[in-house]
């Protein structure tokens, strides 16, 4: 391969989302002694995820205003936007394109370890559902939960954790937007209610721009 042609492929790469640069790693999460509790005794298995969905620090090339969530569900990626075009970038799980929001919301509510109560729509698709789940780490909305809303009212999308990490970087059937346990609550603990979340529509990864690895050299 010629070097013109190995600059196309990892040019391509880095616009498609995939990094090949060493990352820079982000500060851990500040768990608090009940996280600390109820994720020692979590009922699933702890997922293995790789390497370009876990949290890293990024640079950041759109012009979304510090304090802002970007979510680019094509990519699998959620974006908190930092000072000096940095954001912190975590691995998520999204949903299926006919159950996803698209938009710009903001932070309407946030909880720790939220109860859950499916939807009629969500009962209807999927049998067997109780009336509530109590939070805690069985919960499908893990350890944190961010809820969208426009002009006031709620979307129904949240950011929130899950019981199923496994399934990070991946499109499954829940509507909304899924991080690791540990991830939520780090964006939890950095985003401030009424910050602006925008959620990228399907196809438009490519307008996040170029999103190169910060170099550890």
């Amino acid at each position: 391969m010629t070097p013109k042609a190995i600059v196309v492929v990892v040019a391509g790469l880095m616009l498609g989302g995939c990094v090949t640069a060493q990352l820079a790693p982000a500060p851990e999460a500040n768990l608090k002694p009940r996280d600390k509790e109820l994720l020692a005794h979590a009922p699933y298995a702890k997922a293995t995820i790789p390497q370009n969905f876990q949290r890293h620090i990024v640079d950041y090339t759109r012009k979304e205003a510090p304090g802002t969530i970007l979510v680019d569900t094509d990519a699998r990626y959620l974006y908190y936007v930092l000072d000096d075009h940095k954001a912190i970038r975590y691995g998520v799980a999204v949903g299926e394109e006919a159950l996803a929001f698209s938009g710009v919301a903001k932070v309407g509510s946030k909880a720790e370890w939220p109860g859950w109560t499916p939807t009629p729509d969500i009962k209807r698709r999927i049998e067997g559902l109780p009336d509530h789940v109590a939070g805690g780490p069985a919960n499908p909305l893990g350890a944190r939960a961010l809820y969208l809303y426009q002009n006031g009212k709620d979307t129904l999308y949240r950011i929130h954790g899950t019981n199923q990490p496994e399934y990070i970087g991946s499109a499954i059937s829940s509507g909304c937007i899924r991080m690791t346990n540990e991830d939520v609550i780090d964006l939890y603990e950095r985003a401030k209610m009424g910050a602006t979340v925008v959620v990228l529509a399907p196809g438009a990864s490519q307008s996040v721009g170029r999103v190169a690895a910060v170099s550890t050299n």
